[in-house]
């Protein structure tokens, strides 16, 4: 069945190489939009939707931005543009997927459209960027991004069958049929390494009795994956057991997952449990890569490129009181379950990162700050990763799941 591929692009500097994947897409027997997101002239190939048009989209006029000459303020506007006209060709059923190529601005240009489109929606870019830190490209999404290998800038015997590979993955994409299953109802949970046996024993309890369980690797990117995804309307309850990026936002590590953490379940009012898993610890690269700033801390190396730094007393007090203000917004019924016996697999007597003073100060500020007329808290004794704690918080979200069905359909 023939389906239609967007194709976002800068056609005043990579005309050729459009025209060349639109000849691959149509040759494959698909159609395409181009959309031509360049500013500095008009292209010689003729493009679906011109640069005027995406300028317009954004807020200006392409005669107003070729006279300032400001390149920046340029591609903001006509990122804008085309993220506009990208929400609203797929909002009307007129595109089945998108791809784009470019250097770093035109990546940025393209992948801010995409943002604009729902996760499972095909998406893809040919980069010149994609083999460094792409996270501030795909964020939560489900970007493809391939490298260029070689500039984006004329074709040759290298960009021809890269460009073709490109072409290939994106048309399987929109070809490919999903098989139908009867959709169970989404139930989120966060996980890092150090927290699997309780997410594993939370997840097998929920999913027999009817639900799917939605892991989310607490990394950062997996808790604004998560947030999205809540905010998307997708999910019915959460269990937020590995709050850990938290630290990171907090601290200055790599993961953070940015301070709308904790947002997303608290604002829609979807039903939740949440705890402290692995709050004993931030997170950096290779030992090499820790700031000098943070030389004279506590650290164990998980992996040769992940070290972790235990979290101090006062930076689990405010953890604490981080957790508890965020949970206190909670527009629907909220539980925080306290481990009393550690945060982690290495939280735990015999292990590199117990400190019961530190976890004392994390629970007593949760205590403190709560807001015990919103808030639920069950204080448990045990560690984090006993079978019993993953069951209660599963028996308590589902009774939640219950007790709200049960109000709804009354």
């Amino acid at each position: 069945m023939k389906k239609t591929i967007l194709l976002i692009g800068t056609l005043d500097t990579k005309e050729a190489e459009y025209d060349y994947v639109r000849e691959l897409i149509t040759a494959k027997g698909h159609r395409v939009i181009l959309v031509d997101g360049g500013v500095l002239s008009e292209p010689t190939i003729t493009p679906n939707i011109y640069a005027g048009e995406v300028a317009i989209a954004g807020g200006s006029s392409i005669t107003e931005l070729r006279a300032q000459g400001n390149r920046g303020f340029a591609m903001n506007t006509m990122s804008e543009g085309v993220a506009k006209i990208t929400k609203e060709l797929y909002e009307e059923g007129k595109i089945h997927g998108v791809m784009g190529m470019g250097g770093s601005g035109g990546t940025a240009l393209v992948t801010y459209a995409m943002h604009q489109l729902p996760v499972g929606f095909p998406k893809l870019v040919v980069s010149t960027v994609a083999s460094g830190d792409v996270r501030p490209y795909v964020g939560d999404q489900d970007i493809v991004m391939m490298n260029s290998v070689v500039d984006i800038a004329g074709l040759n015997r290298i960009s021809r069958q890269i460009l073709g590979n490109a072409v290939g993955a994106i048309c399987g994409m929109v070809e490919q049929i999903i098989p139908k299953v009867k959709d169970k109802p989404l139930i989120a949970t966060t996980m890092f390494g150090v927290t699997t046996p309780c997410v594993e024993t939370f997840r097998a309890e929920v999913e027999k009795n009817g639900y799917e369980v939605l892991v989310f690797h607490a990394t950062g990117n997996g808790g604004q994956s998560m947030e999205t995804l809540i905010n998307d309307g997708y999910i019915v309850g959460v269990a937020d057991i590995s709050t850990t990026e938290w630290c990171d936002e907090l601290v200055g590590g790599v993961m953070t997952a940015g301070p709308n953490r904790l947002d997303a379940a608290a604002l829609k009012g979807v039903p939740q449990v949440v705890s402290c898993g692995a709050l004993d610890m931030v997170n950096f690269g290779a030992m090499n890569t820790v700031p000098e700033v943070f030389s004279h801390r506590e650290f164990y190396k998980h992996n040769s490129n992940v070290t972790l730094m235990r979290t101090t007393p006062e930076e689990c007090a405010e953890l604490g009181k981080i957790i508890a203000h965020k949970l206190n917004q909670a527009k629907g019924p909220t539980t925080m379950f306290l481990p009393l016996k550690g945060l982690s697999a290495i939280d735990q007597e015999d292990q590199p990162f117990y400190r019961p003073e530190a976890d004392a100060a994390l629970f007593n500020a949760i205590r403190k700050n709560v807001n015990k007329d919103i808030v639920h808290l069950i204080e448990l004794n045990y560690h984090i990763n006993d079978p019993e704690f993953a069951l209660a918080m599963a028996h308590h979200l589902l009774n939640m799941l219950k007790s709200k069905q049960e109000k709804e359909t009354s």
